[in-house]
């Protein structure tokens, strides 16, 4: 079923290679959009692309390389209803943490694909923006959507999801990842995962 607050996503657009951690971009604040012109359009409808064909829930700009505040996102909430959108510029509101439950879940990441380690984040999020139309969109989100808003609008601020886990697990995570490298081509998922 389709969530109330669901947009439908951008069709239309090429796969891009997704940009590893390790790149600097990865690993700083990037910057707001201030045009929500045809360059944005068509970087949005290319990170939908590039996040169908990883078979992803969510992508950050960052992670095709490109240095603005955008996200976009195709994920399940906790009724299992399918929420879409694209954010621009988000703001995210977290429980407070008299109110505040953790749920640890596997968490992976694009931008270090195949490798998954326990992650516990807050079961509830919601975050205001714009779409790349510039018109205000505000989402909220439960389960899996909980943790793919608060993953997607770290991003944006240069933290990745390892940088949230306790040194050993994150330890453990960039050996699976090495582990599985040789299967992603620098240019994945342009090029499919080799076998």
């Amino acid at each position: 079923m389709q969530h109330p607050s669901s947009r439908p996503l951008p069709e239309g657009g090429s796969v891009r290679p997704i940009t590893r951690w390790g790149t600097a971009v990865m690993h700083r604040e990037v910057q707001d959009v201030t045009s929500f012109d045809e360059d944005l359009a068509v970087l949005v409808r290319d990170m939908v692309a590039t996040m169908n064909a990883a078979h992803g829930v969510g992508l950050a700009a960052n992670q095709v390389g490109v240095d603005l505040k955008v996200f976009v996102f195709d994920c399940p909430d906790d009724d299992e209803d399918r929420v879409t959108g694209v954010v621009c510029n988000p703001v995210l509101t977290l429980p407070e943490a008299g109110d505040r439950q953790l749920e640890t879940a596997d968490e992976g990441c694009l931008s270090l694909p195949g490798a998954f380690i326990e992650c516990s984040r807050p079961d509830r999020a919601s975050v205001t923006g714009f779409d790349e139309t510039g018109r205000p969109v505000e989402f909220h989100g439960t389960g899996l959507l909980a943790r793919c808003l608060q993953h997607e609008t770290d991003h944006l601020f240069g933290t990745v999801f390892g940088d949230r886990v306790p040194e050993r697990a994150r330890k453990k995570l960039y050996k699976q990842h090495r582990e599985l490298a040789d299967h992603y081509l620098d240019d994945w998922p342009v090029s499919d995962i080799v076998e």
